[in-house]
């Protein structure tokens, strides 16, 4: 096949996955429970926060696992 045509293909599939990435961070803080879940680990002391959301990057981890596993067929 022609080198350039995957290149065409590749760019393509790069901009739709940067397209639905900046389409989800413009509306991913009004979805509820996303980054809320239990098992979310957030630690608040005096001058330092952290937070890592263990439970929200596992299940967003599943669903993306589903998706791409019936998308490959």
């Amino acid at each position: 096949m022609n080198p350039l045509a995957e290149l065409g293909k590749m760019l393509i599939v790069i901009g739709v996955i940067i397209a639905i990435l900046g389409l989800f961070i413009s509306i991913g803080p009004n979805i509820p429970l996303i980054g809320k879940l239990p098992g979310d680990i957030y630690i608040k002391k005096k001058g330092f926060g952290f937070y890592f959301p263990i439970t929200t990057c596992i299940v967003i981890s599943i669903i993306l696992t589903l998706l791409f596993s019936l998308f490959r067929k």
